[in-house]
């Protein structure tokens, strides 16, 4: 939920969600052995609703997205578990399907618009192409609508734009682009993968309004993946913290931000700068790597860097989600006490 959101405006979770994920597991066969990036993932999403998924790098946010887009390639992929959407598993999608849902009913917003885009082919083809492929538009028809999309994620002078190519635009022009193709057949999820890195801020929070709006407007369910939980605090409803695979802990925004519950939560939100705080000289850092998808700890994923250990059932055990309040569940053994700051069990 933004920031300026009011409780009344939280999207509806009474109905029936737009979109449907139970179980999903993505592995991949290596030399070492089977990586397993992405572990029982589940979860909903609701028309209007945006979801967050944060962690660090390769804690499977961006290939479980890959996977609801049929983007993992097989082999060396393996995708199993159900994706409903409309009442269909999209993990049961012959190619020529997948074709008509991607950028139709499903769209994607890339991490990396410079190698996203084709580098060989003007704005205006890209922007058009799903147009043409879904719609049925003429090329003079899908022209129009073209600039109209890119005048509304605020591109100027977009008629010109539609000859320019990639190289010719800035990185916020280029997510601009990026969007305005997401946007292109008003489709029914939007998945949004760290599309605001490296920007810099001032374009980090327009793109952020941006798709906030642009989300009232065509009642999307959007997914938003970022390292990034400043970010995310900002156009989120719900967050998703995973790691190793896993969702270690799951809440409303407000509630996960107020009282979070794993430690790895504790830690990302403790590696966070706050204007004006000075009770600590430096960041504070979650000592160790994330794990090896190849070779995994027993129990716990997050023991071998985690500050409140118990005993051997943290060695032993896989700790499931469990509720720990209204909405809000964690994956640990561990009662983090109330009074605890974030990042506090870290420091040395």
């Amino acid at each position: 939920m933004s920031q300026t959101q009011t409780a009344a405006e939280v999207p509806d979770r009474s109905g029936d969600p737009v979109l449907e994920v139970r179980d999903l597991r993505v592995r991949f066969g290596t030399k070492r052995g089977t990586a397993e990036a992405v572990n029982g993932l589940h979860y909903d999403l609701y028309p209007g609703e945006t979801l967050g998924i944060v962690g660090e790098s390769g804690s499977g946010k961006s290939v479980s997205t890959l996977a609801l887009m049929g983007l993992v390639p097989e082999p060396p992929g393996r995708v199993e578990g159900e994706v409903s959407f409309e009442g269909r598993n999209l993990l049961d999608n012959t190619e020529a399907q997948w074709r008509d849902v991607r950028g139709n009913d499903i769209a994607m917003i890339f991490q990396d618009p410079m190698t996203s885009l084709n580098p060989v082919l003007p704005i205006g083809r890209q922007v058009t192409e799903h147009m043409l492929l879904h719609l049925g538009m003429s090329q003079s028809e899908a022209n129009d609508r073209a600039v109209e999309l890119l005048e509304r994620v605020g591109l100027s002078d977009a008629r010109r734009r539609l000859d320019s190519y990639p190289h010719q635009l800035s990185g916020g022009m280029r997510q601009r682009v990026m969007i305005a193709i997401g946007l292109a057949c008003k489709p029914k999820v939007l998945i949004a993968d760290e599309p605001t890195t490296a920007l810099d801020v001032t374009i980090q929070a327009q793109i952020v309004e941006l798709v906030n709006d642009l989300q009232d407007e065509f009642e999307m369910g959007v997914i938003w993946i970022s390292h990034d939980l400043g970010v995310v605090a900002g156009i989120a409803d719900r967050v998703l913290v995973m790691y190793g695979g896993r969702v270690v802990e799951e809440a409303p925004v407000d509630e996960l931000y107020a009282d979070p519950s794993h430690p790895y939560t504790l830690g990302l939100l403790g590696s966070l700068p706050v204007l004006g705080r000075r009770d600590r000289e430096e960041l504070t850092a979650i000592p160790g790597l994330p794990p090896d998808p190849v070779d995994l700890p027993r129990g716990c994923t997050f023991r071998p860097r985690c500050p409140y250990q118990l005993d051997e059932r943290c060695e032993t055990e896989r700790p499931p989600l469990r509720d720990v309040g209204p909405a809000h569940r964690s994956a640990c053994f561990y009662q983090v006490p109330d009074q605890e700051e974030p990042g506090e069990a870290f420091d040395v």
